[in-house]
């Protein structure tokens, strides 16, 4: 194992302690913000040693399953500790986390994969099975709250969310099962870097270390993302930008080493992986984050709004059937890439400017 991929999670670790204890100056957010862009790039080395151990989909599911997890636990004590005022986080991240990945992450691996491949090929299965499943969830989870007449505004009554929420975690379930299970073979790579083709995977021993250092750096992404959150925070307040922009900004943080591991797979002709990836890590956003927030809702009395807004409703549609033609026949260019980019582009512009 190289010396950076054990000190970075352990420093990154240390620094996120002694952030607790130290006043947040200029140079300790320095800092901080380097330890978090240290301990991405760890994640993915971790990430990729686990995959290699594991062989897909497991690889990816692990990374997809970490990140989402800590996500959850990152929105949960935000929203405990200012609940009237963090209402709509889980809707804001959860849309972000959403757009993200379909447009941001989706449309970067096509254009980097077509500028170095031209032509990349994906299974149709896996990739229409996975779409269609996040297209369900996020129709009974971000939209139908907008439209529901039996309680004030965008959000559901106690039963609406309760069905809600277990329709989202059974549908993620079904997902995880047929895709490590029952249809395994319609998520695997249809190609694999020279690399991957001759390096003997690693032991269990080391796939063992690399998981505990894998949890060590998504840990230190997410703790260190929520301790410069306040200043980021701060800084949007001050330039006037809406309140839902931090929803965006969690959404970008947590993703980050998903879109690394994404961009690199697509980058040595893997595209399954990245797909697997992508789609993967928006079905667990939704399908982990929504049961957990309706939880606190319920039993906690938590203020939960849902429901998207037009604007958001109309780039939903809009990225779902874009993301449905891309699907449609196993290949893809940059040209696919480049829309789903420019998608991508006007949901940050429009976040900005509402």
């Amino acid at each position: 194992m190289p010396r950076w991929a054990l000190i970075v999670p352990l420093l990154a670790l240390a620094l996120l302690v002694a952030s607790w204890f130290l006043p947040l100056g200029a140079l300790l957010a320095w800092v901080c913000g380097a330890a978090l862009i240290a301990a991405v790039q760890a994640a993915v080395y971790h990430a990729e040693v686990v995959a290699h151990r594991t062989g897909e989909p497991f690889g990816t599911l692990v990374l997809a399953l970490a990140v989402t997890v800590i996500e959850v636990a990152l929105i949960v004590s935000v929203m405990l500790t200012a609940q009237q005022e963090q209402s709509t986080l889980a809707r804001d991240t959860i849309f972000s986390a959403v757009m993200i990945i379909c447009n941001g992450v989706v449309g970067l691996c096509l254009v980097v994969g077509g500028l170095r491949h031209h032509e990349q090929v994906f299974r149709i299965e896996g990739a229409n099975a996975s779409l269609a499943a996040l297209i369900a969830m996020a129709t009974l989870t971000l939209v139908l709250p907008a439209f529901t007449t039996s309680s004030p505004g965008a959000t559901y009554t106690p039963l609406q969310l309760t069905f809600a929420s277990v329709a989202a975690l059974a549908l993620w379930a079904v997902f995880v099962f047929v895709q490590t299970v029952q249809h395994r073979d319609y998520f695997l790579p249809t190609a694999a870097s020279d690399e991957e083709v001759h390096a003997a995977p690693p032991s269990w021993g080391r796939a063992g270390v690399s998981f505990a250092l894998l949890l060590v750096s998504l840990v230190s992404v997410v703790g260190l993302a929520k301790v410069l959150s306040p200043s980021i925070e701060a800084a949007l307040v001050a330039s006037g930008a809406p309140k839902a922009v931090i929803g965006v900004v969690i959404a970008l943080l947590v993703l980050l080493p998903e879109t690394v591991a994404a961009v690199r797979a697509a980058h040595v002709d893997r595209l399954q992986s990245s797909l697997n990836l992508a789609y993967g890590s928006a079905l667990a956003s939704i399908g982990l984050t929504i049961p957990v927030v309706g939880v606190g809702s319920l039993w906690l009395g938590w203020p939960l709004v849902l429901g998207v807004q037009p604007k958001d409703l109309v780039l939903l549609t809009l990225t779902f059937i874009v993301s449905a033609i891309t699907l449609t026949y196993g290949r893809t260019h940059m040209m696919q890439g480049a829309v789903h980019l420019v998608i991508f582009a006007a949901f940050l512009v429009l976040a900005l400017v509402p």
